[in-house]
């Protein structure tokens, strides 16, 4: 039986959803993660940076913009290690700067994802999933990159289908 894994990095607060700035108690990415949890029987991590981004989204974005130009992967408050037990694995965050969060590469790099099914899913404001999928390639030599998933988070409540569907394609 195919054991599968969920890795996320999600930011509530402050947030672009749909041309404006808005409060959310939960990031787009979370209520992605639980609709596709609904849909599977898997582990889930959640990262957790010990350096919080800025409560203001212009600010956060600042942030998010420079530790890409420079490299930068946040330390995280804890790290997975191991994934040897795990065949297909979900990784979930926002798109920024057209990829996923330098704190989700923090988790990645640690990692030997060989010979892993690797399920990219992006949530967005109009980037979809960027070039994500071939940073992906990148943090994970040796696995295997599904084709992924981009949802746009001011729609995420309206996904589940999507989610049901992506799934159903490559049957975990």
């Amino acid at each position: 039986m195919t054991k599968n894994l969920v890795i996320y990095f999600s930011r509530p607060g402050l947030n672009f959803v749909g041309g404006d700035i808005r409060f959310l108690d939960k990031g787009n990415t979370e209520t992605a993660v639980e609709y596709l949890l609904n849909e599977i029987d898997a582990d889930v991590f959640r990262i957790e940076t010990v350096t919080k981004y800025s409560e203001d989204y212009y600010e956060c974005t600042n942030e998010a913009k420079a530790e890409k130009k420079l490299g930068i992967k946040p330390e995280l408050i804890r790290y997975l290690s191991d994934v040897s037990g795990y065949d297909d694995i979900f990784v979930c965050g926002p798109c920024w700067w057209s990829t996923f969060p330098m704190a989700v590469y923090a988790q990645l790099e640690k990692l030997d994802l060989k010979g892993k099914r690797i399920h990219p899913l992006m949530t967005h404001e109009g980037s979809g999933l960027g070039h994500s999928e071939e940073d992906l390639k990148k943090y994970c030599p040796g696995a295997e990159i599904e084709p992924g998933l981009a949802i746009t988070g001011s729609h995420v409540g309206e996904s589940l289908d999507s989610i049901r569907n992506w799934i159903a394609s490559f049957k975990v």
